[in-house]
């Protein structure tokens, strides 16, 4: 029998289900007696207890989840045969004025949208590339020597300079009247590594131990702390002590204390160099992706289901829930997070969802086994014991389904590059790193 399809705005859609009665009581009381079978009440033998009872307590429970099972297939039934493709979860409603002997329900639901591209030939997408340099090993090879250096005492008679550790009491005041978070005791920070505003770290550079300053300082607009962002306060601090630091050499003690077999300055820089590049690699590919993701959207023209984003903000809500669980925050499960918040956000993932899915049907994008393998081999790498890692990843489907939905966006993001109009840019190797 045809489906009526009653169309009632973009891709919104509406449904009439009919289930005959008697189907419905029939399957309820079928219920019922395999319940009867197993329940257990008071002042009767498990499987003795009356039809009476048993319906009495389970009757409404087992009818809704019949009406839910029931009109779930009926639409299931007429979604399929009218082709169908229904994005999210339909709302059900019963119908007056059915036939005698019959039940009616209003399925109303939306369907996925058709996905139009412009010409993406016609779209800009701007292609970054970076190099691994001499400059940038030598940087990571004083980070690594800075996560092993050590501490040593200075005479009273130095003044800090910039890499020692101080250790420092301080108080401000604003109008003269002391702040939260404007006072501390026995605090220590390194000089010249930006743990501190630029002012506070200048006035203490060239002090002395035992030496005490008062000095202004002015708060930027947006520091995160807003009781104070913007505003002028005068600081009392006194230095305690002052450490100047070592920095291990780069030589061969360095190479075999950060792994390196051969124990050779070579082999240890060859190593941060591969190491570099892998990071550049992921890095680039990340951010010539999103790239890409811009472009597309800027180029897909569809209607958005909002079934579709209600549930995209669902999800973001329970997972800033869940975050804040984490973190330690009471109630978190119950906190009100408002919907809006994640809203936009939510619709470009799901405008972007539809649009990636289209190009991907439409140009045979899927993942290949080669592919995913490849990938995860790629991803081990970095760790001590590759294999176990490949293991690790190919033992759970779900592990799995997120390196083929990396491995689908990169497919995509090449097809795109491959088509749009792509300028070509080298980006320095520290803005590439400093970017999020």
């Amino acid at each position: 029998m045809a489906v009526n399809v009653e169309t009632l705005e973009k891709l919104e859609r509406r449904i009439t289900l009919t289930l005959a009665a008697d189907v419905i009581s029939n399957e309820v009381s079928s219920r019922l007696k395999r319940l009867a079978r197993t329940v257990k009440a008071d002042g009767f033998r498990p499987g003795k207890v009356p039809m009476s009872v048993v319906a009495q307590r389970y009757g409404y429970s087992v009818q809704y989840e019949v009406m839910n099972d029931k009109v779930g297939q009926a639409f299931q039934q007429a979604a399929d045969e009218a082709k169908l493709r229904v994005a999210g979860v339909p709302r059900i409603t019963e119908k007056d004025g059915a036939p005698e002997g019959q039940m009616a329900f209003d399925a109303t639901f939306e369907v996925y949208p058709e996905v139009v591209f412009g010409d993406l030939s016609a779209v800009e997408v701007e292609r970054v590339s970076a190099e691994v340099t001499e400059e940038a090993i030598d940087k990571t090879l004083d980070i690594l020597r800075r996560q092993r250096r050590s501490f040593a005492t200075r005479a009273l008679t130095d003044a800090a300079v910039e890499g020692d550790r101080v250790t420092i009491d301080f108080e401000g005041k604003i109008d003269g009247v002391p702040f939260a978070g404007g006072k501390a005791e026995d605090f220590q920070f390194v000089i010249g590594e930006g743990q501190m505003l630029e002012q506070f770290d200048t006035a203490v550079r060239g002090m002395k131990s035992g030496e005490s300053k008062t000095f202004p300082l002015q708060f930027p607009e947006d520091y995160h702390g807003k009781d104070v962002a913007g505003k002028e306060a005068d600081f009392l601090v006194t230095v305690k002590r002052i450490e100047a630091q070592h920095l291990p050499p780069v030589d061969e003690a360095l190479a075999k204390a950060l792994g390196i077999a051969e124990g050779t300055v070579d082999a240890l820089r060859a190593d941060v160099r591969k190491n570099l590049e892998r990071e550049v690699k992921f890095r680039v590919l990340a951010r010539n992706k999103a790239a890409v993701m811009d472009a597309l959207l800027s180029a897909a023209q569809l209607e958005v289901p909002k079934a579709l984003v209600e549930g995209e903000t669902e999800r973001m809500i329970e997972n800033a829930r869940a975050d804040l669980k984490k973190r330690g925050v009471k109630d978190a499960d119950k906190a009100p997070i408002p919907a809006e918040i994640f809203q936009p956000q939510a619709e470009r993932r799901v405008r972007l969802g539809l649009a990636v899915a289209e190009l991907v049907r439409a140009n045979n994008l899927q993942a290949k086994p080669e592919q995913l393998q490849k990938h995860i081999e790629e991803l081990a790498q970095s760790y001590e014991k590759p294999a176990e890692v490949v293991r690790w990843y190919l033992s759970d489907r779900q592990r799995m389904a997120e390196v083929e939905a990396v491995v689908v966006e990169n497919n995509v993001a090449e097809h795109v590059l491959a088509t749009a109009k792509v300028n070509d840019r080298q980006m320095p190797f520290d803005e590439l790193m400093a970017a999020s």
